[in-house]
């Protein structure tokens, strides 16, 4: 899939309310879950522990929602860029959704609408809505509205 190449903030501004792509598919491993576990201390079976994960109500392992949302860093820049700024910092979200589980082995990819571009001191504050979609899943796994600042 092509990247989106915006070339300055008012052409960023001129995508405003559009879909800017997908990314590529990844596929979640049980390795990812474990150190995502680890680093967060979140060891619910329901992640980790394989076997007893398939007697769970998804018959196996799960990533966890915010190992999920935490992978948009991977995906944004495959689908989009952002030139003639001096640098962007992510603000935060202004609401997260987990709807659907994301197994283990499973290949995730995320899709991105530009909702809103809006004047900030030194630059502008960007809200995304960025979609996270299992592949051949009848609904989204995660939704989440994200705020990013880009500075000129």
């Amino acid at each position: 899939m092509a990247k989106l190449v915006i070339k300055n903030i008012d052409e960023l501004k001129n995508q405003s309310g559009k879909h800017l792509g997908y990314s590529e598919y990844l596929t979640i491993t049980q390795e990812q879950v474990n150190l995502f576990a680890d680093a967060t201390g979140d060891h619910q079976w329901i992640h980790i522990d394989v076997e007893r994960a398939k007697a769970g109500p998804f018959g196996g392992p799960i990533a966890h929602g915010y190992l999920t949302l935490s992978l948009g860093p991977v995906f944004l820049p495959q689908i989009f860029s952002v030139e003639g700024i001096a640098m962007g910092v992510n603000y935060g979200t202004n609401k997260v959704r987990f709807m659907s589980p994301v197994p283990v082995g499973s290949k995730l990819r995320a899709g991105v609408k530009l909702l809103s571009v809006e004047d900030v001191t030194g630059g502008v504050q960007v809200t995304l809505e960025t979609t996270f979609e299992v592949e051949g899943a009848k609904k989204p796994s995660c939704v989440a509205e994200v705020v990013f600042r880009y500075y000129s």
